[in-house]
C-alpha cells in the first residue's frame, strides 16, 4: 500500500497524538490480512470462517468509512453520536456503532447455536471491536491490547485458538512499525482486530464466560472516555 496508495497518498495520512504525521496503511493491511488467514484456514468450520470473516471484514469496514469520512468531526464517544443521531444528523460514528453491532450479531448468529449465547456472542464481538479501537491514543496501546488479550487464546485447542491466531499474528506484524510512529491502525485496523480478537473469544467460552465478557465490555463502552484516558495516560 505504500507503494501503490489508493488514491493520492495525502489521503492515507494523518498527524498522531505529537503532531508527526503517519500512515493509516496498517489499518486496512490487518483487517486483509486477518481476514484472509481465517477463511484459509483449513481447520475451522464454513460457519466459523464466514462469521469471523464477516465480523473482521465489516468492522474493518465501517472504521474505514469513519476514518475516511469523519476524520475532521471532533465528536468522540457513543454519547456524541447517539445524541446526533436522535437530532437526525447520521455521523459517521453513528453509521460505524450500527454497523458493527449488527455484524457482531449476525457472527454471533452463526458461532453459536442457542439464542441467548447467538445474542451474548454478537454483544463480545461487537464489543471487543470497540473496546480496542478505545484504548487506540497511543503507538502500540491497541496493538498491545490484541497481543495481550490474545495471547492466552492461542493456547486453546479448536476453534478458539486458531481464531485467536489470526488478530495476534496481524497485530505482531504491524507492532515496531506502530511503536516507532511510521503507521497507525486508525479506527480501520483498532475495529478489525477487535472483531477478529471477539470471535475468538466467543468461539472458545460458553454462556458464563461469554455473559462475564459482555458485561465487562459494555461497562467499558459505558465509561469509554475514562477508559482511553486511562490508555493514553499508561
Amino acid at each position: 500500500m505504500r507503494r501503490w496508495p489508493p488514491g493520492e497518498a495525502a489521503l492515507w495520512e494523518r498527524k498522531n497524538f505529537e503532531g508527526g504525521i503517519v500512515d493509516l496503511y496498517a489499518g486496512p493491511a490487518t483487517a486483509l490480512g486477518s481476514a484472509v488467514a481465517v477463511v484459509a484456514s483449513p481447520a475451522l468450520p464454513g460457519r466459523t470462517r464466514a462469521a469471523t470473516a464477516l465480523a473482521v471484514l465489516a468492522a474493518g469496514g465501517c472504521g474505514a468509512y469513519d476514518d475516511m469520512v469523519g476524520r475532521n468531526d471532533p465528536r468522540r464517544g457513543f454519547r456524541a453520536h447517539l445524541g446526533a443521531l436522535r437530532q437526525g444528523e447520521v455521523t459517521s460514528g453513528a453509521v460505524k456503532l450500527l454497523g458493527i453491532g449488527a455484524a457482531g450479531l449476525v457472527a454471533g448468529a452463526l458461532l453459536k447455536e442457542n439464542t441467548v449465547d447467538k445474542v451474548l456472542a454478537g454483544v463480545v464481538v461487537a464489543g471487543t471491536a470497540h473496546f480496542v479501537n478505545l484504548v487506540d491514543v497511543r503507538p502500540g496501546r491497541a496493538v498491545g491490547t490484541v497481543l495481550a488479550l490474545g495471547a492466552p487464546g492461542l493456547l486453546k485447542g479448536g476453534a478458539a485458538g486458531v481464531l485467536a491466531a489470526a488478530p495476534v499474528g496481524a497485530a505482531a506484524a504491524v507492532l515496531e512499525d506502530d511503536l516507532k510512529r511510521r503507521t497507525m491502525l486508525g479506527d480501520t485496523g483498532a475495529h478489525a482486530l477487535g472483531a477478529g480478537l471477539g470471535a475468538a473469544i466467543a468461539a472458545g467460552n460458553g454462556r458464563t464466560g461469554l455473559a462475564l465478557h459482555a458485561a465487562a465490555l459494555t461497562f467499558a463502552a459505558a465509561y469509554g472516555d475514562r477508559v482511553s484516558r486511562a490508555a493514553g495516560a499508561s
